[in-house]
């Protein structure tokens, strides 16, 4: 597997650990690893957990990537849309392990989990796209509409607010906050729990419960990939 993503299983468990620089940047390639890591993920019919380095999960997209070109941001922005609507379909369950840091793409990685836990500490978690002179795309106003509670998803999306790790739980971006040495700890005990679950009713039932929304975020994608952000 990519140096980007490592891989690791362990009795049915596969581990996807960031490894992108100091904030994990969420570029072309790093997107292209996660995505054969969860390919195989799902040949070894394996609970996933996804984690990065101490500290942080992700900064967010490449800016250098951003940066480079309008259609660059485009396709970047679009491949990273796509692998969100794929962790929300994805026929085993998603733990996100946030082990510090979560802005931007990397608070959208929480908002496609199908479990969040999160590390308490100076941390900041949530979208700053506005913050920093950025339109939120289509398919972000979908992903915080749907995972935040309203009046978080205005003070997120709309005012760019950054909320503490106790404040990312009230507001949807995590299920828990946990010590720091217990992060990983508690993510493979809440993925031995999800492996009890029948996975064939749980694929079934994720599908039917985000039918709608799954249909919201195919055309949000449309509609960033024709350059409406």
């Amino acid at each position: 597997m990519s140096e980007l993503v490592s891989y690791q299983l362990a009795d049915g468990i596969a581990t996807l650990t960031l490894n992108n620089g100091k904030v994990n940047a969420i570029s072309p390639d790093v997107i292209a690893a996660l995505n054969a890591a969860l390919d195989r993920a799902v040949e070894e019919r394996a609970v996933v957990i996804i984690t990065g380095q101490p500290g942080i999960l992700s900064g967010g997209y490449d800016l250098k990537v951003m940066m480079s070109g309008p259609q660059n941001a485009i396709d970047l922005v679009s491949a990273g849309s796509t692998l969100a609507r794929r962790m929300l379909a994805h026929p085993f369950p998603i733990i996100v392990a946030c082990s510090g840091h979560a802005v931007a793409k990397g608070a959208f990685l929480l908002l496609s989990a199908d479990y969040r836990v999160g590390v308490d500490g100076p941390f900041t978690i949530g979208l700053n796209e506005v913050q920093i002179g950025m339109t939120m795309h289509h398919v972000g106003i979908e992903l915080a509409r749907d995972r935040l509670s309203k009046a978080a998803f205005q003070r997120s999306v709309i005012n760019a607010e950054m909320f503490t790790p106790q404040g990312a739980v009230e507001a949807g971006f995590l299920d828990k906050v946990v010590a720091p040495e217990q992060l990983m700890e508690t993510a493979v005990a809440m993925a031995q729990q999800l492996q009890k679950i029948n996975m064939g009713a749980h694929a079934k039932t994720k599908l039917k419960a985000r039918e709608a929304f799954l249909k919201t975020l195919d055309k949000a994608i449309e509609l960033d990939r024709a350059g409406l952000l």
